[in-house]
């Protein structure tokens, strides 16, 4: 807490002031492009490895970076952050990122404990990836595959992407190497995002209508 503090007084005096008109013109309105679902663990950092700014990425961020899949007995708050980035924000991308040594999932091999009660209840929407891998790091891979297909089960994703007008990629984080990795369907495997591996997805990115 104390860091965060002084890392206000320090925005305050250095960065405030270069970034006075970019917050002035974001107080107008946010046209972010992709809605970022990462997990909540301290040490993923997006703003950081994919150097975004104020205003670039919409996010949700939850333990274990999970979408429940759509429905009036699931969690509304996810829900309710899908459908204003689709019907509201108009996004073209989203972006599903885990992360290597991922608590949730080591919590979801170890089982439910009685002070946990919450935490198992909500990793249920791991559940699926649970039953195939036993591995953490595989485990955390193949989740994320899982949460796009929750993703789809939500009608404004499903129309959005039957038009054309939205893309769902596959992130991983490699917190020890400070990796990105993207999810190759051809290859069937997490690849890391270097000079050519981006080279590749920016082409892929050519001629996508807009909103």
């Amino acid at each position: 807490m104390k860091k965060l503090i002084r890392g206000i007084v320090e925005f305050r005096q250095k960065t405030r002031p270069e970034h006075r008109e970019t917050f002035a013109r974001l107080a107008l309105g946010q046209s972010p492009d992709t809605l970022l679902v990462a997990c909540s663990d301290s040490r993923v950092a997006p703003n950081v490895f994919a150097s975004t700014e104020p205003g670039d990425l919409f996010v949700i961020r939850n333990v274990g970076n999970l979408i429940p899949p759509c429905g009036p007995a699931n969690d509304e708050a996810e829900a309710a952050a899908i459908e204003f980035a689709t019907a509201a924000l108009r996004v073209t991308d989203i972006i599903v990122c885990g992360h290597s040594d991922c608590g949730a999932m080591r919590a979801l091999l170890d089982g439910p404990t009685a002070a946990t009660p919450h935490l198992q209840a909500w990793l249920r929407h791991a559940g699926d990836a649970h039953r195939q891998v036993k591995d953490p790091s595989r485990l955390s891979q193949l989740n994320v595959l899982l949460q796009l297909e929750h993703l789809r089960t939500y009608p404004g994703v499903r129309e959005r992407l039957e038009a054309g007008r939205l893309r769902l990629h596959a992130w991983w984080f490699d917190i020890g190497q400070a990796e990105v990795l993207s999810y190759d369907a051809k290859a069937g495997r997490f690849v890391v995002i270097d000079e050519a591996e981006a080279s590749r997805l920016l082409a892929r990115l050519e001629g996508v209508p807009t909103p």
